[in-house]
């Protein structure tokens, strides 16, 4: 168990991109207040943010010290790096250490990312059709990005850079739970979908789950997605 006796404060709704931060600060044992903010539901929303991010996206971390962490992928691999007795990443010298730096910045990159568009595509179409265009287009994007990601990642494992679970997984577990949802994700990625349902089934995670992102009937999404 961490140390740290002053909690942590976390801002973003539950299944948003908090969610991955504060699964790996449960396993970690690191104590976190929640302010469940919602960015994609309206400016409102994100205004409630600009005093911690200017750029009003959750996650934001506030640290013990008053520090402000944001962007998921940075605070999960900062929070491994901290607390390295949870083994939630490979250490700085470790064969696969390359490889786990790749995919961290791959999911944000390349997937991650897609969502900012599909939240409010009026953000970049002129109008409802391109609108249309941009989520038809985004979504094939999304599914393609973790297809690419399974042909490449290490074989033989039970998670995907180990047999422990890690910070990679958790980010995977959680963001493949968007658009086009778990069922698509399944088809496109079948190495990753096992490691996945790992991650899902991990009785240290169990009231996190149910609590921050539950696994309510229809969850993984539509057969046709």
């Amino acid at each position: 168990m961490s140390i740290v006796a002053t909690p942590c404060t976390l801002y973003g709704a539950p299944g948003s991109g908090a969610t991955p931060v504060h699964a790996a600060l449960t396993l970690i044992g690191v104590p976190v207040e929640t302010v469940d903010i919602a960015p994609w539901k309206g400016e409102a929303e994100r205004q409630k943010l600009a005093h911690v991010n200017p750029m009003r996206q959750a996650p934001a971390l506030v640290l013990p010290s008053g520090e402000v962490m944001t962007e998921s992928a940075a605070i999960l691999m900062w929070l491994a790096e901290q607390h390295p007795e949870a083994g939630l990443a490979p250490p700085v010298d470790h064969p696969l250490r390359a490889q786990y730096l790749r995919w961290m910045a791959y999911v944000p990159a390349s997937i991650y990312a897609m969502y900012w568009v599909r939240d409010e595509p009026s953000r970049l179409a002129a109008d409802k059709e391109a609108e249309k265009v941009i989520l038809e287009r985004t979504r094939e994007r999304i599914a393609e990005c973790w297809r690419l990601m399974d042909a490449q990642v290490p074989r033989g494992t039970a998670y995907l850079l180990g047999d422990r679970i890690g910070v990679l997984d958790i980010y995977v577990a959680v963001v493949s739970r968007w658009t086009p949802g778990r069922t698509r994700f399944y088809r496109e990625a079948p190495r990753m979908a096992a490691v996945v349902r790992r991650v899902d089934a991990d009785p240290r995670l169990a009231d996190f789950w149910a609590a921050r992102f539950p696994f309510k009937p229809g969850w993984e999404g539509p057969e046709t997605a």
